[in-house]
């Protein structure tokens, strides 16, 4: 098997579970702000299990970043596809957003303005930092 699939397999099942516990914590918090918050079993479940598999193709799908045969637009691309479809499919099947055009609309352009202020983030995180490992090494 694929070096980089048992990866991205591995680090999905390490932290596929945080979905469901911070599903979990909402929904506590939820149960006791709301007087009227109630769910039924088919509900919880589904819930559960999205949100396994979002946080699973979420960490799992970082492993697109450590293949250095790709250029970086291609890995990001790969990662930006990936968990896009994985965030729009769990907030659909959820009915979290309604399935409407004009919504998923204005939630893909705030899940770009966030997925890229992120890397950019990163990106000049990642570029501090080296500078600063070469100028030690000097």
């Amino acid at each position: 098997m694929n070096k980089y699939v048992k990866n991205y397999l591995l680090r999905g099942l390490i932290f596929g579970g945080f979905g469901p516990v911070v599903l979990g914590i909402v929904y506590f918090i939820l149960s006791c702000v709301l007087e009227d918050f109630s769910l039924n079993g088919t509900e919880v479940l589904l819930a559960i299990c999205s949100t396994y598999i979002l946080a699973f193709v979420q960490a799992g799908a970082s492993i697109f970043n450590q293949i250095e045969e790709w250029p970086i637009y291609k890995s990001l691309g790969f990662h930006l596809g990936t968990i896009y479809i994985a965030y729009v499919l769990c907030y659909l099947i959820n009915s979290w957003i309604p399935f409407d055009f004009i919504v998923l609309i204005i939630f893909t352009t705030i899940f770009l303005v966030i997925y890229f202020i992120i890397w950019i983030i990163v990106y000049f995180s990642v570029k501090a930092t080296s500078r600063k490992l070469n100028s030690a090494l000097k």
